[in-house]
């Protein structure tokens, strides 16, 4: 009978199964690196729960009140459908917006026609743009271009969009109101036109949203010529309606050096106009804009005058006015020839009127107010000339213009002279 060899204690069977080594290995092995898993359940309450199972086996354990939900979906409430339009038509509604404030121009237009006496309203006008615009540059000074990059990635800003559509609104309405005025006493074949041709581009301009936003207002030298021609415009008209009888030329240098003096309102602090140097600039820039609007007077319109009616002909019949209007005629009849034109007054009479004839460019003849100045003219006045005496090449286009003492064209009237 074979003698059984008993294990020393402590040791394992060397004689085990090799099944079960291994098995005890994996259960160690499972022990000593734990898996980490999720498993998520709900409870009865409708709550969803999660917890860690850290051995492979624990996931095999039943799991109680477990049931499977079926995902949500995302529903949008009306305000994000809101935002997401407005997103993605976001240039269309602005231009819309546009066509819009053009239409409210055009109105304005029509308001303008009803009568001078409501360019007083434009003083209210003219205090408020200048206030909002100096308080515009104390928040959103910018000394330097921004390009079109920086504009893109730029996030909208509640103030300044806020102030820039306040400040639109009274260019909107003060521009569109000064376009007929400046419209009627310009010339359309004279230089003073051109200064109605700037007044309209800046009247449709302040009602490009985008353009206005994003480039005139994001300049400060831009903003600033556009806010200082437009408030020369604006004073040049206010000048006489509030103080009639106003010599066209003295309104017109007030308005010059008024325009300077809130022009630098934009881009000096108050504390700078304690020191000399500041002072003698200021002093000097005012001088010399008032100057040059001196020298470019036949550039501007002498608003608010114009020339209602205007016309030459060959007799005057007994109420003022001519027999038969011509605008081409015989060498023989230039003789004859009287030239009457009446001019509307809206500010009063503060310019004494002359009538220059001139053939082709050059001045022939020239008539003033004592000697030409007819009764006839309710709301003006009514001149009427004839030539002194006929220049021996008298072929040719002819103009009779109105201008004041000051040699601001009124207003003219055309006729040619053939062999």
């Amino acid at each position: 009978m074979s003698e059984e060899q008993s294990s020393p204690p402590g040791r394992k069977d060397d004689s085990a199964p090799l099944g079960e080594a291994r098995r005890e290995g994996s259960d160690m092995q499972a022990s000593i690196d734990p898996v980490k898993r999720a498993r998520f359940y709900t409870t009865e309450d409708g709550q969803i729960g999660s917890e860690w199972a850290d051995s492979v086996g624990a996931l095999n354990e039943p799991v109680r009140d477990v049931r499977s939900v079926a995902p949500v979906p995302f529903k949008r409430s009306i305000l994000d459908h809101g935002k997401a339009f407005l997103k993605r038509h976001e240039k269309k509604l602005w231009w819309l917006h546009s066509v819009y404030a053009l239409c409210l121009g055009m109105s304005v237009v029509f308001f303008a026609q009803r009568g001078f006496e409501r360019a007083r309203i434009l003083s209210v006008s003219v205090g408020a743009a200048w206030l909002l615009v100096v308080l515009f540059f104390r928040v959103f000074a910018k000394d330097r271009p921004i390009n079109a990059s920086e504009i893109a990635a730029k996030k909208p800003n509640l103030r300044f969009y806020a102030m820039t559509y306040a400040l639109k609104n009274l260019y909107q309405g003060m521009l569109f109101f000064l376009v007929p005025f400046y419209f009627k006493a310009s010339t359309y074949d004279s230089p003073n036109f051109y200064f109605v041709v700037v007044l309209g581009a800046f009247a449709i301009l302040s009602t490009l949203d985008i353009v206005f936003d994003r480039f005139v207002m994001r300049f400060r030298t831009l903003a600033s010529f556009f806010h200082g021609l437009t408030l020369f415009a604006c004073l040049n008209l206010v000048v006489p309606a509030l103080f009639p009888n106003t010599r066209t030329l003295v309104a017109v240098l007030a308005a010059a050096g008024l325009s300077v003096l809130s022009f630098f309102t934009l881009h000096l602090r108050w504390q700078w106009l304690k020191k000399p140097p500041v002072v003698a600039l200021l002093v000097a820039a005012m001088g010399g804009v008032v100057f040059g609007v001196y020298a470019a007077r036949a550039y501007l319109p002498p608003v608010p005058m114009y020339v209602s009616h205007a016309a030459v002909g060959p007799a005057v019949r007994e109420d003022g006015h001519l027999t038969m209007e011509v605008s081409s005629l015989d060498v023989k009849a230039l003789q004859r020839l009287v030239a009457v034109t009446d001019i509307t007054l809206p500010g009063g009479k503060g310019d004494r009127l002359v009538h220059v004839w001139k053939k082709n460019g050059e001045t022939v003849f020239r008539s003033v107010e004592e000697t030409s100045r007819v009764p006839g003219a309710s709301d003006g006045v009514r001149l009427r000339s004839t030539l002194s005496k006929v220049p021996e090449h008298p072929v040719g286009q002819w103009t009779v213009d109105v201008e004041t003492d000051d040699g601001q064209l009124v207003g003219r009237t055309r006729f040619v002279v053939v062999d």
